[in-house]
């Protein structure tokens, strides 16, 4: 056991200080575990290492990319943000409404995708009021980290709870005859626009703005809203008897998204008669984290197997002894911590089945501990710059356009921002789950 934790930490690190190489770190990991297993330390074999590969995630994952791809491209979300800025009296109110805007937007797309899709309307808002752009992008980039954890197709640490807990798209919303966790999303949402509010409450410029985009193509708005509702339809289909229909069944989710990805792009390209669609979609198309999830699959299924995953989790159970109140306090507030520095992939792919031991072990329902562990870690990446993959595409976005962005600009609001959404998701999740 020894062994495999002392591989795992390097690996860990060095994804950490290498991030440009963290898939491949992560397939080198899944690498090492093989031969440990083929050479008998390990009881670890090929067949178990890809068996522990969850293709229905990356199907989702690769699948909601494509689609997001081709709703970015028909101008639809620019659109939408038009009308709301619209409607809006001063900026104050147009920054909250376009940071709202974002985090409804990231509860159904990828994070880093809103901000790319919400990031050019608050530049060209912020440039027509003579207003730096700084905080009103950061507040779009904070405000679609926390809307990731609504749903189960917001973010990919929601893909990774919603299959690992086997929960389906419904889940989020209700739950075992109790609200889910979108509604704790929902209350941090509405707390930290109180919170932005607060922040930009002398930013009381009127605003004046017209809706001129265009949208070119409405199939791809189509396709979202069909992934979604195809999701839920899914989530009531009894589970068939018969083993090659039940490993279909298994990865029904990831084959609707990509299946209606693959629809999408099949009609582009003809539409177009080229294939640019096909080749936007490909370039579009995080790579990085499919290789990494794979990897990290079979790398935490090598830990289990060692043994780790076990004493991980007999450690927190002999530090919070029998009080689940101080254990899952110790989840929420640990992961807002750990996930300020480090990439909450990795992380919630760990710790979800050091979770499940804890509770098994407690004899507790573990939806309470699954629920603080996604609310702290997804939340916790709005305390730094660098602690979420759309602060660092918002910071890129302002670099590009030339304006410098400091530590403290960014503290000023991902802090208050991030504390207020915290505290409301901690207090409700307790509240409807804890009992």
């Amino acid at each position: 056991m020894i062994l495999a934790l002392c591989i795992f930490l390097v690996l860990y690190i060095l994804m950490l200080t290498l991030q440009k190489y963290r898939p491949w770190i992560a397939l080198s990991g899944a690498a090492l575990f093989l031969l440990l297993g083929l050479a008998g330390v390990y009881d670890f074999t090929p067949m178990q290492a890809l068996g522990a590969v969850d293709y229905n995630v990356l199907l989702m994952i690769a699948g909601t990319m494509g689609i997001v791809t081709l709703f970015i491209e028909s101008k639809m979300p620019a659109l939408l943000a038009e009308h709301l800025i619209a409607r809006v009296p001063n900026v104050k109110w147009a920054v909250t409404a376009l940071a709202l805007f974002a985090g409804i937007v990231s509860a159904f797309v990828d994070n880093v995708a809103t901000v790319l899709m919400v990031a050019p309307i608050g530049l060209a808002i912020s440039r027509k009021l003579k207003i730096s752009p700084v905080p009103v992008l950061i507040a779009i980039a904070v405000s679609s980290n926390l809307q990731g954890a609504a749903t189960m197709v917001g973010d990919t640490t929601s893909m990774l709870l919603g299959s690992f807990a086997s929960m389906n798209f419904l889940d989020f919303f209700w739950m075992n005859g109790k609200p889910g966790i979108f509604w704790g999303v929902e209350l941090g949402a509405v707390v930290s626009c109180i919170a932005l509010l607060v922040l930009f409450r002398k930013d009381r410029q009127p605003v004046s703005a017209k809706v001129e985009t265009t949208v070119t193509d409405y199939f791809p708005s189509l396709l979202l809203l069909g992934a979604v509702g195809l999701l839920i339809v899914a989530s009531f289909l009894p589970e068939p008897e018969n083993a090659f229909l039940r490993g279909i069944y298994n990865i029904r989710s990831g084959l609707i998204c990509l299946t209606l990805c693959v629809i999408g792009v099949i009609r582009a390209c003809v539409q177009k008669k080229s294939l640019a669609a096909l080749k936007q979609v490909l370039c579009d198309m995080d790579k990085d984290t499919l290789l990494l999830l794979f990897g990290l699959f079979m790398v935490i299924e090598g830990i289990k197997t060692a043994g780790v995953i076990d004493a991980v989790a007999d450690l927190f159970y002999n530090f919070a002894g029998d009080n689940p109140f101080l254990l899952y306090t110790i989840i929420v507030f640990a992961s807002v911590v750990l996930s300020a520095f480090i990439d909450n992939i990795p992380y919630v792919a760990t710790m979800l089945p050091v979770v499940q031991s804890i509770s098994l072990l407690m004899g507790a329902e573990p939806y309470v501990f699954y629920f603080g562990l996604l609310t702290g870690a997804t939340l916790g990446g709005n305390l730094t710059p660098i602690g979420a993959s759309a602060n660092i595409a918002a910071i890129g976005i302002l670099r590009k356009n030339g304006e410098t962005v400091r530590l403290r600009d960014f503290l000023r609001i991902g802090v208050p921002f991030t504390l207020s959404a915290v505290l409301a998701g901690y207090i409700y999740i307790w509240m409807v789950w804890g009992g």
